[in-house]
């Protein structure tokens, strides 16, 4: 119960923060965007670009944690968490696309520069780049950056407009002082790849999730260690760890138990790796209690790769 007061106290803080940041970005992006047009530069249109994106990407994670928030029902037994890391991935994705875009149209600039208004350029970069440090700074305080999927695509967004708003003051800089027009589209590029690297991990991490994969904070081995060290315990099979949502972490097992085990024992048994496995991140945890002349039907699970130096068993 602690961890779901816990779990409900970020997300409020995570949509509380996710909507005065989409006000600002919202606010800024018009200006931007604007500015971008009337000054003719690559690297100010891409950073409005990211701007615009980032109002909505912004949006979709404030909606998912709107959505995740329903509680369970029948069609949906494990409720509508997921939402979340569905908007994980389509800020991931509209990230990639979008520096690959940006990739392309600078390299169309590159062989037909046009003319760029460096000095509008410069200024409007650097209140871009404010802005984007504001909102960087109020997320970090008042979010979960680091663990959350959702909150992480939506920063990553706002980090990739911070990056592109140097790049084009660098960029500015270099056209008023040296003339250096190509100076617009590198600066572009540069800050595109940075920003594709981003896109990806998110992509990736939240795609694990979406797969069942391990949680990456959890290490298996640790786990079959304490369940087989756990008085009562003789043996575990069908062990399966997996991410419901950014921090909240599942687990299925089958424990092999004495035959005589009475079922006071059995629950004191049950309440004690709870209590060990709520140590190590995992929050839900559903164990079936066997005895040694249990017998199983063959699953698609049973031939699964097993890791080196485990002794969970297999069929």
């Amino acid at each position: 119960m602690a961890h779901n007061h816990d779990h409900n106290h970020s997300h409020s803080a995570n949509k509380k923060t996710l909507t005065i940041s989409l006000v600002i970005i919202a606010v800024y992006m018009a200006i931007e965007v604007i500015g971008g047009l009337l000054t003719n530069s690559l690297a100010l249109l891409a950073d409005a670009g990211h701007m615009l994106s980032d109002a909505i990407s912004l949006f979709i994670a404030l909606m998912a944690f709107t959505f995740s928030a329903k509680v369970a029902d029948y069609g949906k037994t494990y409720g509508y968490k997921r939402f979340e890391i569905l908007a994980a991935i389509i800020n991931g994705v509209t990230l990639i696309l979008i520096s690959v875009y940006i990739i392309y149209e600078a390299i169309e600039r590159f062989q037909h520069p046009p003319e760029v208004a460096s000095k509008g350029m410069l200024i409007i970069a650097f209140i871009g780049l404010l802005v984007n440090i504001l909102v960087a700074w109020i997320m970090m305080r008042g979010a979960d950056v680091k663990e959350n999927l959702n909150m992480r695509g939506a920063y990553l967004h706002v980090i990739s407009d911070m990056l592109g708003s140097v790049g084009a003051i660098i960029a500015a800089l270099l056209i008023m002082f040296f003339g250096w027009t190509w100076a617009d589209p590198l600066a572009s590029i540069i800050v595109s790849i940075l920003v594709l690297r981003s896109g990806y991990i998110v992509t990736k991490s939240s795609v694990h999730v979406l797969m069942e994969g391990t949680p990456e904070n959890i290490d298996i081995e640790e786990v079959t260690e304490l369940l087989l060290k756990t008085n009562g315990i003789q043996n575990i099979h069908d062990l399966h760890i997996w991410t419901i949502t950014s921090g909240l972490n599942a687990l299925t097992c089958h424990a092999v138990v004495n035959e005589k085990m009475t079922i006071e024992e059995s629950e004191q048994l049950l309440r004690k790796i709870e209590h060990d496995l709520e140590h190590l991140s995992i929050h839900h945890v559903t164990i079936q209690l066997e005895t040694p002349t249990h017998q199983h039907d063959n699953s698609i699970l049973c031939n699964v790769k097993v890791e080196p130096a485990t002794h969970i068993h297999q069929h």
